[in-house]
């Protein structure tokens, strides 16, 4: 019979084993090694422990190059460190840490043979991302010390730790590992046993839409990388990491994740399994969603479906003077990034007040980047001096390309175009800026539909890059064409996608961060460990609850009830917490409190 837990005091975690030494393996031993643990690396594989061994050695090296190691400390690290092929060395641990292969069978087969090796006091972590803790731990002779560490790749630069409890997990087993996180640097987050746990959860459901999404051909694979980067500030595309995560382990924590979760967003898209079973895993094999130099590289070589510059490109229509309706902020960045780039700008709103208005806040921001030394003042100035004030739509008559940043409602929009048609020279290219409405239909409210496409800014359109150029079933081949030569020509990056909600940028970050919400409204989480855990373990620059006060909770549940009523997926209904703060007026930022409180200014 195991001791219980409460009758053995639990031993400073002073011996680490760590069961499989591929890279993750390697990598927590780097990382246990230096912070003076005492470690024994065990792998089945002896080449594969002498390899780790020699990684270990490389890396110390270039510690030692960069000047964080002296040469003395590397030896000290690297005399701390032992390997070996049977799992009998794990004896003398305090705590094992196992990082076998994601299979069921391969961990209980090692946690049953460690019940037989290790003290009683010894806590048994697992590192998967994907299987069930509760149920490794329901084998286990000793289930009340079993529990879940979950770093990530690479473990010596990624700060996030998941600390996994199943609810046979002894507190001070739990706090024992975390106390340890700490001491190795490391940010641990407290989370319950499910599949993915909290960064993989809300991670695996974002890449497998993308994943859907390139399926579904509306995007190409550079589109929406690039989207994803430069719309959201994330460090890499999701087809991307796709491929440096390896196709195979997405698609495995993908139908793990399914199983628990019956989540339609959750069963993996028909192309991981098709790319899985073909053998292209990614990066690892040299071809995934991409094309590598060769396997284990992170060089891209043109394939197939590289885009081409072909000779047959449409020619555009000429674009010298632009307007843009509106007097919001929207309105005045967007009319900014014209006018720096040379453009002759008509800024129209409902009144000639307005207007100036919107031209002086335009004026504030020029000024901005004058103090930053982004912009000469001279420049400022000539920009400044392109823009014309006007009350009234009618100001647009000779404007080759109109640019609508009025409210997000599909009347008022319609009703702007159905004036834009009158007032616009025929010709000229009628352009909305919605983040979430079918630009089809601002079409039909023309005479001339093949004249109108999207143009989706982001906020703030001067500091932001990404434009979404979306064309629908009518847009003109033309049309596009001048859209795409106007984006470049005022510095920004052109994707292209097809009218449907959400484009692409939208249809994948607000399921992500309505998951998010989904996770605390089920108490699995709380918002500073999610925030954390997409910080720290995804590299986004704002966790989702950070972004959701940014963006406005009523702005993001008015979306996710787009793409719910567009795509009809009861996994995109938004989340009822969601719905219930935004009935409560608690708007985020703006109202002083979202999921988080916030002075008053």
């Amino acid at each position: 019979m195991a001791t219980p837990l409460s009758d053995t005091p639990l031993s400073p975690l002073k011996t680490i084993a760590v069961v499989g030494l591929g890279t993750m393996g390697t990598g927590i031993t780097e990382v246990l090694a230096k912070a003076g643990r005492e470690v024994i690396g065990i792998d089945v594989s002896e080449a594969q422990a002498t390899k780790a061994v020699a990684a270990l050695e490389a890396a110390t090296a270039r510690a030692v190059e960069r000047g964080r190691l002296t040469e003395q400390e590397r030896a000290d690290l690297l005399a701390r460190v032992r390997t070996s092929t049977d799992l009998a060395a794990a004896a003398a641990a305090d705590l094992v840490i196992e990082v076998a292969p994601e299979s069921y069978e391969i961990k209980h087969q090692i946690f049953r043979e460690l019940d037989g090796i290790v003290r009683p006091e010894t806590i048994l972590a697992t590192g998967t991302n994907a299987l069930s803790v509760t149920r490794l731990a329901a084998d286990s002779a000793r289930p009340e010390r079993v529990l879940g560490l979950h770093f990530f790749n690479p473990a010596p630069a990624m700060k996030l730790v998941e600390v996994v409890s199943s609810v046979l997990t002894a507190p001070p087993a739990v706090a024992a590992v975390t106390d340890l996180a700490i001491e190795l640097g490391k940010e641990p987050v407290a989370v319950g046993d499910r599949p993915g746990f909290v960064a993989d959860g809300l991670l695996f459901g974002y890449l497998n839409q993308a994943a859907a999404m390139y399926e579904a051909r509306y995007a190409s694979r550079e589109d929406i990388d690039a989207a994803m980067r430069l719309g959201c500030g994330l460090p890499m595309g999701p087809l991307a990491l796709l491929d440096l995560i390896g196709v195979d382990t997405a698609r495995t924590v993908l139908e793990a994740m399914y199983a628990e979760s019956g989540d339609r967003l959750h069963a993996p898209a028909p192309i991981l399994k098709q790319l899985s079973e073909a053998g292209l895993t990614g990066r690892k094999s040299g071809r995934g969603f991409y094309t590598y130099e060769a396997p284990g590289s992170a060089v891209t070589v043109p394939d197939a479906l590289t885009p081409q510059e072909g000779n047959t490109r449409v020619a555009a229509r000429s674009v010298r003077s632009v307007g843009v309706a509106g007097s919001g902020t929207m309105a005045s960045g967007i009319a900014e990034v014209f006018a720096k780039a040379g453009y002759e700008v008509v800024l129209a709103a409902r009144s000639e007040e307005k207007a100036q208005v919107a031209k002086a806040r335009i004026g504030k921001s020029l000024a901005r980047s004058v103090d930053k030394g982004r912009l000469t003042a001279e420049a400022a100035a000539q920009a400044l001096e392109l823009i014309t004030p006007a009350g009234s739509y009618d100001a647009f008559a000779d404007v080759d390309l109109a640019v609508e940043a009025v409210a997000e409602d599909l009347e008022i929009k319609q009703q702007l175009f159905a004036t834009l048609d009158k007032v616009c020279k025929p010709g000229a290219v009628l352009a909305t800026t919605t983040s979430s409405l079918p630009v089809v239909a601002c079409a039909r409210a023309t005479s001339r539909p093949q004249d109108v496409i999207g143009m989706h800014f982001f906020n703030p359109a001067p500091a932001m890059k990404l434009v979404e150029v979306v064309r629908t079933v009518l847009t003109a081949d033309d049309v596009h064409a001048t859209v795409r030569e106007v984006c470049a020509k005022v510095r920004k990056h052109a994707v292209d996608c097809g009218d449907r909600a959400g484009f692409i940028v939208n249809a994948l970050l607000f399921p992500y961060l309505n998951n998010a919400v989904k996770m605390v409204q089920e108490h699995y989480a709380s918002l500073d460990d999610i925030d954390a855990a997409m910080k720290l373990g995804g590299g986004y620059p704002m966790g989702p609850f950070e972004l959701l006060d940014v963006v406005g909770l009523d702005v993001s549940l008015a979306i996710e009830k787009v793409l719910h009523r567009e795509f009809r997926d009861p996994g995109l209904a938004p989340a009822p917490l969601l719905e219930h703060l935004v009935a409560a007026g608690c708007l985020g930022r703006k109202t002083g409190r979202g999921f988080r409180e916030y002075a008053r200014r």
